[in-house]
C-alpha cells in the first residue's frame, strides 16, 4: 500500500536522486514504485522498507540514515540535514518527518475500505485489543497495533503495516494529556470505539479524574458506535447525553448490560464464566486470570458481537488467547506462585492486582504468605503522596503479609503499611530481598510503573 507517489501526494514532499538534477514531485512519478513498509529503527529495518528519520528528545534519526540505507530502499528526511542523494536509493524530503508519518497514515486510512476499531481506556487496553484481534482473526484478516505502540508514533506506524487484503484494523490509542485521543482519532478515523474504563492514569498530565474522562471521551466526536463498560458509573455519566450514536454496554454487575458475564469463577491461572449476549448464552473457559480480564473479554466480545460474530466464534477467539507478556502472568517457581503484572501501574490497576493477590491468598487458606513487591506509581503529580499512602492502607486491609517497596514514593506506602515492610532502591535489589524470605506456598505479586522495570525482581522462571 506504500507507493512513492502516494507518499509524495500525502506529504507534499519531493525526491532527490543521484541520477537526475532537480527534485522529483508526485506528478512526475510512475505508480509502480512501492515500499515494503516504514521503519524508524536503522537496526531492524528490512530490505525494501523506507527509513523515517524522526527526531526525539535524546536522538535524531538523521544520524542513522546512512546505516539504514545499507538495507533499506530509501529514507524520508527533513531538508537541511546532511543527507544527499544515494545511488539506487530514494530520498524523500519533507518539512517535518513526524507530520509526514501522520499524513501518510491518515492517507492510508482514508483509502482503507474495511472497519476500524479504536480501543481506549485507563486500564486493559492492550489485552482488550489483543482479544478483539483474536476473535476477529477467526474469520477476518486483522491489522492490530503492535505491542503497546499506542502513541502519536506507534499507532500511525502500525497503520502503515496494512496490506491490500487487510479487512479490519484494531487500533489501541493511549493518552497522557488532553488532546492525545483527538490527535490519534484524526489519523485513524475509527468508526467504532471501545472504552474499557476510566481510572487514575497520568494524573500529572491531566490534573483530575474529570480531565482524564474528558480526554478519553474525545473519541466520541469520531465514532458512530461505542462499546462501553456499564459497571463504570463515572464513565457512563460522562457518555450520557453526549453521544448520539449506538451504545453497546458490557458488564458483570449491571443487569441491563447487553453483553454480560454470569456465573463467574476465578481460578488460579484462568477464569470461567457464562457469556450472555441477547438471548444467547455460552460457557467461556478463559486462559486469563483475574476479574478484570473478564471485563477485557466482555469488551472484546461486545466489539465482535456488534460486527455480527456469533457466540461460538467469539468463544473460539477468547479461549485461544493466552495473554500479553508482563500483564497478569501467573506461574510457579520453587513452590512459590508468582503474579507478574509488572508492565505498568496506576492506582486503579494497582488496586485490582492487590485484590487478586488477596483473593488467591485467601483461597490458599493460610498455606503461604501474600507478598507484594511493588514499584513507584509514576506520573501522578500532586496525587502521588496520597495515592501511595492509600496503597499502604489497602495492603493492610487486604491482609497482605509483606511489602517490598521500590523507590521513594513506595516508601510512603511502607509508612502506612502495618505488615512486614522492606525498602529497596531498585527492582533487582527487591529481588534479592525477596529471595531471602521466600518459602514454599507463598504468593507474590510484582507490579509497578514501566519505568521501575519491576520484572527484574523476578529473574528467570526456572
Amino acid at each position: 500500500m506504500l507507493s512513492a507517489r502516494k507518499i509524495l501526494e500525502a506529504t507534499g514532499g519531493s525526491i532527490a536522486t543521484a541520477d537526475r538534477e532537480g527534485p522529483i514531485t508526485a506528478d512526475m512519478l510512475p505508480d509502480d514504485i512501492f515500499f515494503e513498509g516504514l521503519s524508524i529503527d536503522s537496526r531492524t529495518i528490512r530490505e525494501g522498507e523506507l527509513f523515517l528519520a524522526l527526531k526525539g528528545d535524546r536522538f535524531d534519526g538523521h544520524d542513522f540514515v546512512q546505516a539504514a540505507l545499507k538495507t533499506g530502499a530509501g529514507a524520508i528526511v527533513s531538508p537541511g540535514k546532511p543527507v544527499g542523494p544515494v545511488t539506487g536509493k530514494i530520498i524523500i524530503f519533507v518539512d517535518d518527518t513526524l507530520a509526514a508519518l501522520h499524513r501518510i497514515s491518515r492517507s492510508l486510512r482514508q483509502s482503507f475500505t474495511g472497519s476500524v476499531i479504536a480501543v481506549i481506556g485507563s486500564n486493559g487496553k492492550t489485552t482488550t485489543k489483543e482479544l478483539i484481534a483474536s476473535i476477529l482473526g477467526v474469520k477476518l484478516k486483522v491489522l492490530k497495533t503492535s505491542g503497546n505502540l499506542n502513541n502519536h508514533i506507534g499507532m500511525p506506524l502500525s497503520i502503515t503495516k496494512a496490506h491490500d487484503d487487510t479487512e479490519v484494523m484494531v487500533l489501541e490509542m493511549g493518552t497522557n494529556r488532553p488532546g492525545d485521543i483527538k490527535e490519534l482519532c484524526a489519523i485513524g478515523l475509527p468508526e467504532k470505539g471501545v472504552i474499557t474504563n476510566i481510572g487514575q492514569e497520568h494524573l500529572e498530565g491531566f490534573g483530575s479524574m474529570s480531565s482524564v474522562r474528558d480526554s478519553e471521551l474525545e473519541l466520541l466526536d469520531y465514532v458512530k458506535e461505542l462499546i462501553a463498560n456499564a459497571d463504570d458509573n463515572f464513565l457512563m455519566e460522562g457518555i450520557e447525553n453526549r453521544f448520539k450514536g449506538r451504545i453497546i454496554t458490557f458488564g458483570i454487575e449491571s443487569h441491563t448490560a447487553e453483553i454480560r458475564a454470569e456465573e463467574t469463577e476465578l481460578l488460579d491461572r484462568s477464569a470461567r464464566f457464562v457469556l450472555c449476549a441477547g438471548k444467547g448464552r455460552i460457557l467461556i473457559e478463559s486462559g486469563l486470570a483475574g476479574r478484570f480480564n473478564i471485563y477485557n473479554s466482555l469488551a472484546a466480545a461486545a466489539a465482535a458481537y456488534s460486527m455480527g460474530f456469533d457466540l461460538e466464534t467469539i468463544k473460539k477467539g477468547l479461549e485461544s488467547f493466552r495473554g500479553v507478556p508482563l500483564r497478569m502472568e501467573v506461574f510457579e517457581k520453587g513452590g512459590v506462585a508468582y503474579i507478574n503484572d509488572s508492565y505498568n501501574a496506576n492506582p486503579s490497576s494497582m488496586e485490582e492486582s492487590v485484590m487478586e493477590l488477596a483473593r488467591r491468598a485467601g483461597q490458599a487458606q493460610g498455606a503461604g504468605r501474600a507478598i507484594a513487591v511493588l514499584g513507584d506509581m509514576l506520573e501522578l503529580g500532586d496525587y502521588s503522596a496520597d495515592e501511595h499512602r492509600k496503597l499502604g492502607r489497602l495492603l493492610t486491609a487486604m491482609h497482605v503479609n509483606v511489602l517490598i517497596g521500590v523507590g521513594p514514593l513506595m516508601s510512603l506506602a511502607l509508612e502506612t503499611f502495618q505488615g512486614t515492610g522492606i525498602a529497596a532502591d531498585s527492582s533487582r535489589e527487591a529481588g534479592g530481598e525477596l529471595e531471602k524470605l521466600l518459602r514454599a506456598g507463598d504468593i507474590v505479586l510484582v507490579k509497578g510503573s514501566r519505568g521501575m522495570k519491576m520484572e527484574n525482581a523476578i529473574g528467570g522462571r526456572n
